[in-house]
């Protein structure tokens, strides 16, 4: 593995999200002086926090897996996660509800599933799900330990033994020709391969390697904070402090001092400068290009995954059996994922991602209330740039009118809360999405934008456009690879 060569001691860390703070905590308890520079008031880039009227928004991440990365990166000052950020486990992790009428509740208890789909689907569709669950299980642990959570120099790094068993896997088939190997029922095979909307893929075009978020959602188990994801970056942010990191907010970082091929020092808008043995850079891909005065050579421009419309909606209790995650899909299928990704256009027929955080945490919102957000995927702004400026708001009441009919009827919101590609724009989100680059096979693994940049032999980049990719842990896990490049590996 490369890694930064000579002194490393002094680390400044570029963005305070959940990568630049993984980062910091593994250096930081790996011995470094790390100083992490945020140009938001507080932590959390993505995974920001909205109030109104007494409800906390989360404005990112609505879904988390994967708590054991979370251990480890709390682990690596010496603090524990059950102390530090109290997760409940959602049972069912969803509720799928489909256009004919039809709702599965998605456990991630093998024999719990198993009989949801017995009842759903009958009995060969069950046995058909306990050899998915199998197959999901080996892919996961042929591919994470070697593939997701590992710095990976060349595509010739990848050539080693596990690589035979993924593609004896068929990790490198379509994502959902490979589940309808094991799945005849088309609403099941929804159940497990929307993820690939996540990669910014189509289950039809994705590699089957993405059935590894299937299977941290599905298998693994979705979790919840107290206190909401917001909670998360703060927390890490708090336990980082007590191990010595500093952190200075509200000044966004402007250049990057240089002697030859190393950077010396981070100056801010402000004027202040932090020397620096090395640096980690959080920031848009962009934005990060620009800093360091040299974007890469790539024989294709990458491309953008699609972006989403979020409606937060407050106000007076609904109906109680509604789950912390609804996914509300749509007659249309092939043709959604058409309408995004190919013809940049909006769904014809929406599926959705409708969440009630106060399910889990009614501290959320005031006594008697319930707090909704409902997300719609639309096309980035460079498939479809519409003037979203202008129509998020139509199209948010449009979406909102849906999840009326659909889940909540009759509920009449306090306020709303719109987030859509113009707002991810303006704070400088490539292409208004917050998913980043899409994983198509060309943007995958080691042809994913490097983490070890050429040209500065001092700064390592982290976050959703790096590798592993995009989503709460691989993000994490992000920061971790950055302290590697750093430290060598020496955790």
């Amino acid at each position: 593995m490369r890694t930064v060569p000579g002194p490393a001691d002094r680390v400044v860390v570029v963005g305070a999200g959940l990568a630049g703070l993984a980062a910091a905590l593994h250096l930081a308890g790996r011995g470094r002086e790390v100083t992490v520079l945020e140009r938001d008031a507080g932590p959390g880039g993505r995974a920001g926090r909205v109030e109104r009227d007494g409800y906390l928004l989360d404005t990112g991440p609505t879904v988390l897996t994967m708590p054991s990365i979370l251990r480890d990166t709390f682990a690596a000052v010496g603090a524990q996660l059950t102390e530090e950020l109290p997760l409940t486990r959602l049972d069912p992790a969803y509720v799928a509800r489909f256009a004919d009428g039809s709702t599965l509740p998605v456990h991630s208890d093998a024999a719990a599933m198993t009989e949801a789909v017995r009842e759903f689907a009958g009995p060969a569709e069950a046995a058909g799900y306990t050899r998915l669950r199998a197959w999901l299980t080996e892919l996961y642990r042929a591919e994470f330990g070697r593939f997701v959570d590992a710095n990976i120099d060349s595509p010739l790094g990848m050539l080693r033994p596990e690589l035979a068993r993924l593609v004896a896997l068929g990790g490198f088939r379509r994502l959902d020709g490979q589940v309808g190997r094991f799945l005849a029922d088309e609403r099941l095979k929804r159940v497990f391969t929307f993820q690939a909307l996540y990669a910014g893929e189509s289950p039809m075009r994705a590699l089957a390697l993405y059935a590894v978020i299937s299977y941290m959602d599905t298998v693994g188990g979705v979790y919840f904070p107290t206190g909401g994801i917001a909670a998360l970056p703060r927390a890490l942010a708090r336990v980082a402090a007590d191990a010595g990191v500093k952190f200075e907010y509200g000044d966004a970082v402007h250049t990057l001092e240089r002697r030859g091929s190393r950077v010396t020092a981070v100056r801010t808008a402000s004027g202040s400068r932090y020397p620096c043995d090395a640096v980690v850079l959080t920031t848009e891909l962009p934005e990060s290009y620009r800093l360091l005065g040299r974007p890469p050579r790539r024989p294709v421009p990458l491309r953008a995954a699609p972006s989403a419309l979020v409606v937060h909606a407050g106000g007076p209790a609904g109906p109680p059996d509604v789950a912390h995650h609804t996914i509300s899909f749509g007659h249309g299928w092939r043709s959604t994922f058409d309408e995004l990704i190919t013809q940049g256009r909006r769904m014809s027929d929406p599926s959705l991602l409708i969440t009630r955080p106060t399910a889990s945490d009614p501290g959320l919102a005031p006594p008697g209330r319930q707090l909704y957000s409902v997300l719609a995927p639309v096309p980035n702004l460079d498939r479809g740039p519409a003037d979203w400026a202008t129509g998020s708001e139509a199209y948010a009441e449009e979406i909102l009118d849906l999840a009326r009919e659909r889940l909540l009827p009759g509920f009449e919101p306090e306020f709303t809360h719109v987030l859509g590609p113009a707002e991810w724009a303006e704070r400088g989100l490539v292409a208004g999405t917050p998913f980043s680059y899409a994983h198509s096979f060309a943007q995958t693994g080691p042809f994913r934008p490097r983490n070890l940049p050429r040209g500065t032999d001092n700064a390592v980049l982290a976050g959703g456009a790096t590798v592993p990719g995009v989503g709460v842990p691989t993000v994490l896990i992000s920061g971790r690879l950055a302290a590697d490049r750093i430290t060598g590996g020496n955790r």
